[in-house]
């Protein structure tokens, strides 16, 4: 493209777009005409371009399709021959830059559409592999050179067209953030069941395949956050705290202050970017509500007494990139700290979690649904029980009962009895504990945290009534909240039994709440 090609396309994509003045305009020439000089113009042409495509070309029906499959035929560069696989230069760095660029212009619809193409089109060479495959088949009689070589043709073969232009976008400035963020938008359309294509499962498990090399744990840097820390950084660990939202800028100070320890996992091609976020507690012992650490603070400024610090309290954990779900980092963090927190007090040797349990309150209104539509609303609760919320709600026994239980539930009016908080204390305690231990999904924990805990190998130890009182954790779980302790000599044994035999280990108090439950269901 020459000089008056790249003024021209100035003066259509902005002039007429925005109504430049001709002496905007004539500035803008200057300094293309400078950038020019200066051997620097590529960078402009591949902006310029992104405007003509967009602006002077707009993507709708016919002339959307086209221009999507000008772009990817532009920027996906043929898959190399095997001989040429490692001789083929690098396609230049705008193709990478005019894909971001094309990519971020479009709407959601548009997304899922190029993303569409883009898989379907510039994937495997169907007919390339089964040829190698057929010839892998002839070839089993022969030497075992010549297999390895057929192999390897046929593993090449496999690569997707599309994986070389993922490969070299992570080499642009802003390259990585793009395709986490890109992955964000693939698991969004497969999560809201937009689209069910297999190409674009396809594509997604090539890009989580990519981004779990990257973002490898050897790769990956481990800062401890402070008051002292960028206030850019602090103020993304406050926006990203999923689990105990941040109230107010005191409130962040005192979580990165005395008696308190926030760690992050950062990757040298996302700068400022917290991957996931740790916040401990450094307590006398394990706790047994959040209230005492999110709530009530020693004072900001008070020095810590190391005779204090028994134990270590990982409180909140929180993945900040949707687009890295899947990828192993958050176990790896607790690793980390936890060999980061021994350096610094070694005689520290209780080291728990303090967690939520999402899901329990929706699980149970269904159990509670499906025990009255079988008829067996008595299972749950004891007589005594029962008899608790028939006085308490004025409800008649059996049916009237249980509907008047769940709507109690469902709205967190029960909280504010008293008597009812004591009399439903111990049903919904073991109906927790079954929840965390004996719901399953395909033969692992149904909680998600759960199902973190144990693969890391934690143990889990405690049940905790009236945990928080907060109204997310009341509506959550009913206010319960569960430690999963970590004993540093068995997490590898217990993380093994639970993978490959779906073990899960767990203490005397909470095997006795199942057994109270099964009993009471007579399962």
């Amino acid at each position: 493209m020459c000089i008056s090609h790249i003024i021209q396309g100035l003066f259509w994509c902005v002039f007429i777009k925005r109504a430049m003045t001709p002496f905007h305009l004539s500035i803008a020439a200057r300094s293309l005409l400078k950038s020019y000089r200066h051997r620097a113009v590529l960078k402009t042409v591949q902006g310029l371009r992104v405007w003509e495509y967009i602006n002077m070309y707009p993507c709708t029906s016919i002339a959307e399709q086209n221009c999507m499959e000008e772009i990817l035929k532009k920027t996906v560069a043929p898959l190399p021959t095997y001989e040429m696989r490692e001789k083929s230069p690098p396609p230049p760095e705008s193709n990478s830059l005019e894909f971001m660029h094309f990519y971020k212009s479009l709407e959601k619809e548009q997304r899922l559409e190029f993303l569409e193409k883009l898989s379907h089109d510039f994937g495997v060479d169907h007919r390339w592999a089964s040829d190698l495959a057929a010839k892998l088949l002839d070839a089993r009689g022969r030497d075992v050179a010549t297999i390895l070589q057929v192999e390897d043709r046929l593993r090449y073969s496999l690569t997707p067209r599309y994986r070389q232009l993922l490969t070299h976008i992570s080499k642009v400035q802003g390259g990585v953030k793009f395709l986490v963020d890109l992955r964000a938008d693939l698991i969004e359309f497969a999560s809201s069941k937009i689209s069910d294509s297999p190409h674009l499962r396809d594509l997604n498990s090539t890009l989580k395949s990519l981004l779990s090399e990257w973002f490898s744990v050897g790769l990956l840097q481990l800062e401890r956050i402070t008051w002292q820390s960028p206030c850019e950084i602090l103020q993304k660990i406050s926006q990203y705290e999923a689990v105990h939202p941040v109230r107010n800028w005191t409130d962040i100070k005192r979580r990165v202050g005395p008696y308190r320890r926030c760690y992050a996992f950062t990757h040298a091609s996302m700068p400022g970017e917290p991957l996931v976020v740790l916040h401990v507690a450094l307590t006398e012992d394990i706790a047994n509500n959040i209230q005492g650490i999110v709530r009530e603070f020693a004072a900001v400024d008070a020095d810590e007494d190391v005779n204090k610090i028994n134990a270590a309290i990982f409180y909140s954990i929180s993945s900040t990139q949707a687009g890295l779900q899947g990828v192993e980092l958050g176990n790896y963090l607790i690793k980390r700290v936890v060999r980061e927190l021994q350096s610094e007090f070694p005689h520290i040797a209780q080291f728990s979690s303090l967690s939520p349990i999402p899901g329990f309150s929706l699980w149970l209104q269904g159990a509670l649904g499906q025990h009255k539509k079988e008829g067996r609303a008595t299972e749950l609760l004891s007589e005594q029980e029962w008899r608790e919320v028939e006085d308490v709600t004025g409800a008649a026994p059996g049916a009237p009962a249980l509907e008047a239980l769940r709507r109690l539930i469902g709205t967190s009016e029960w909280i504010r009895s008293d008597r009812l908080v004591h009399a439903l204390e111990p049903a919904l305690m073991r109906l927790c504990a079954w929840y965390l231990y004996g719901e399953k999904r395909r033969g692992y924990a149904l909680n998600p945290v759960a199902n973190f805990h144990l693969q890391n190998g934690a143990t889990m130890w405690r049940l905790n009534w009236q945990a928080d009182t907060s109204p997310r954790g009341i509506a959550n779980s009913c206010g319960i909240m569960v430690n999963y302790r970590y004993f540093l000599q068995e997490t590898s044994t217990n993380s093994a039994a639970y993978m490959q035999n779906k073990v899960i280990k767990a203490s005397e108090q909470v095997l006795g709440l199942v057994s109270q439950f099964q009993k009471s269901s007579k399962l």
